[in-house]
């Protein structure tokens, strides 16, 4: 069974899994990449992240940030191996999107790779659609953008 706790940038748990997403990252980016992406990976700016835990095992995480009047931005999003196929990427996933829906956000967007396509499947299950690179994005070759809309966007004459 697949526990979600919601949490900030700060538990330990996040951290553990983000040092493993950093090192499967590396590997599949190679050094010049991983550099690169480094900088717009930072947690100072994340203050809402989902952790999921299969028998009390930390299993998985993702968070997401601001990123525009009403989007949010997906971020390091991650499974650690053993727990792939599952199911726990998705439920995290799921878990942002109500959270960040919650919170007043209609719209998420994300960056992901050329060489993860695994994590572009798992986008385009959940309903994400590709759209042009932007920001730091743009223009590099590596990089996927997608967004999905996750709450009806609430007009002015409402």
């Amino acid at each position: 069974m697949i526990q979600l706790i919601r949490t900030d940038a700060g538990h330990p748990d996040f951290h553990q899994l983000v040092a493993a997403l950093n090192s499967f990252i590396r590997i599949r980016d190679g050094e010049e990449l991983h550099t690169f992406y480094a900088p717009f990976n930072q947690l100072d700016q994340i203050k809402q992240v989902v952790v999921a835990y299969v028998a009390g095992v930390p299993a998985g995480c993702g968070a997401f940030k601001p990123f525009a009047a009403g989007v949010a931005e997906i971020k390091r999003m991650f499974t650690d191996p053993a727990f792939r196929g599952q199911g726990v990427a998705f439920r995290v996933l799921a878990e942002l999107e109500q959270w960040a829906a919650s919170l007043g956000y209609h719209t998420c967007v994300l960056e992901t790779g050329v060489v993860l396509p695994e994590a572009v499947a798992l986008y385009e299950k959940a309903g994400y659609t590709r759209i042009p690179n932007y920001g730091q994005y743009v223009g590099v070759d590596n990089s996927i953008c997608m967004q999905k809309t996750i709450a009806p966007s609430i007009s002015p004459e409402n």
